[in-house]
């Protein structure tokens, strides 16, 4: 198998998929990242393909095997729709190319397991998620404050995000989308993948998960677009996650109730009401009935952002290449997570019952691969030929 060997101190670019995404990484995300350069675009579309690798001086591709095997660059970025990430990434990663994927990693957990076999058996590669959102410096701050034990243990997560509001005009802006075929759900999978990766970034993995979600609710589409969802981690801490893309004005307000207190995050500002003893302290001590213990009201400074937030995980991901030792964002096998907690939920709905993590990724494979067979949008689902999707039920 051939490796790649970066020149010059500088990483060759490769974009997989020129659409929304993958143009707009091209057009404005690289601008700021160092030691490296676009060298080559590819899209089944070789309109859009033609364009852009003439507005900046690359090679077109049409078909991602080609670029992959051209020796025109070092590493690929896959921005294909969902049900492609799975066999580009892993062709990339046996052609002895870094690989950075677009979110959700992939459709199901199957793929997914599948993606990071190719990357364990490719260790000197470095493979990543793009999950820019950790890089917002009050979600890294959240990070630290529930890392660093200052909340003291976990009791109950609530978080409603349904700022996710979509017009019928979206999902009609392309055949592949909301479709079982096309993308293989609907807000779990494309709105709130990132949401979802914060979620067990910040709380771990839940033991079980209970959800219900509507499909087609507020729309014309066959996936769901409004999630209710039940979990519970090991230590008996609940959750509840709720998200949608019908609600409008929408809310993004997490909230987490602790032994030290509560804390609030919204708006960009992480609030704490911080009880000066801990809580199961006060509940067996206190004489009084109804009174707690006395609280702090804590404004945490956040720190400012950096203004491109792919950016930051692009750069650091050629740093990485560049530098085993550096770390990136996001390891792709940590991606696994946030599809395994989409997976869990829309599963749970759809069988009616709560579902045990780790959850079984071939089962939920078989049952998407059901809801496919049924669908009356199949016909739809046909927005690319690169990495044929049905190569993730073979």
């Amino acid at each position: 198998m051939k490796k790649t060997d970066v020149k010059n101190n500088e990483v060759r670019i490769g974009i997989i998929g020129v659409g929304g995404m993958g143009s707009y990484h091209a057009r404005n995300n690289f601008k700021n990242v160092s030691n490296c350069r676009l060298t080559a675009f590819c899209d089944i579309d070789r309109a859009k393909a033609d364009a852009l690798a003439a507005e900046l001086g690359a090679k077109a591709y049409y078909d991602s095997n080609a670029l992959i095997k051209s020796g025109e660059v070092d590493m690929i970025l896959v921005a294909t729709p969902h049900y492609d990430h799975t066999p580009i990434c892993i062709a990339g990663l046996d052609a002895g190319l870094h690989v950075l994927s677009e979110k959700p990693i992939a459709v199901h957990k199957a793929d997914a397991e599948e993606m990071i076999k190719a990357g364990k058996r490719n260790p000197k590669l470095r493979f990543g998620a793009m999950f820019q959102l950790r890089t917002i410096a009050a979600h890294r701050k959240l990070k630290e404050v529930i890392g660093s034990g200052e909340l003291g243990d976990i009791r109950r997560i609530n978080w409603i995000n349904t700022d996710w509001y979509r017009t019928q005009s979206y999902y009609d802006s392309g055949g592949w989308r909301a479709t079982w075929a096309g993308e293989g759900g609907g807000v779990l999978l494309n709105q709130c993948p990132h949401n979802l990766d914060l979620f067990q970034w910040w709380f771990g993995m839940p033991s079980k998960v209970r959800a219900f979600c509507e499909l087609g609710k507020w729309h014309d589409i066959e996936v769901e677009d409004e999630v209710t969802a039940f979990l519970s981690y090991p230590n008996g801490a609940t959750a509840v996650f709720i998200t949608g893309t019908g609600e409008y004005p929408g809310t993004n307000r997490l909230e987490v109730a602790c032994d030290r207190g509560r804390l609030l995050f919204e708006n960009g500002k992480i609030l704490f009401k911080r009880t000066e003893c801990l809580v199961s302290e006060d509940l067996k001590t206190n004489p009084a009935g109804f009174s707690g213990p006395p609280v702090w009201d804590v404004e945490i400074p956040v720190g400012g952002n950096s203004p491109n937030l792919h950016g930051n995980v692009l750069q650091a991901f050629v740093d990485g290449i560049l530098d085993p030792k550096a770390e990136l964002v996001a390891r792709a096998e940590e991606g696994i997570r946030s599809v395994e907690l989409a997976n869990a939920m829309l599963y749970s709905s759809l069988e009616g019952r709560t579902m045990d993590l780790p959850l079984d990724g071939s089962a939920f494979k078989a049952k998407l691969k059901g809801m496919i067979k049924k669908s009356k949008f199949i016909k739809k689902a046909s927005r690319t030929k690169v990495g044929d999707f049905t190569a993730s039920f073979k």
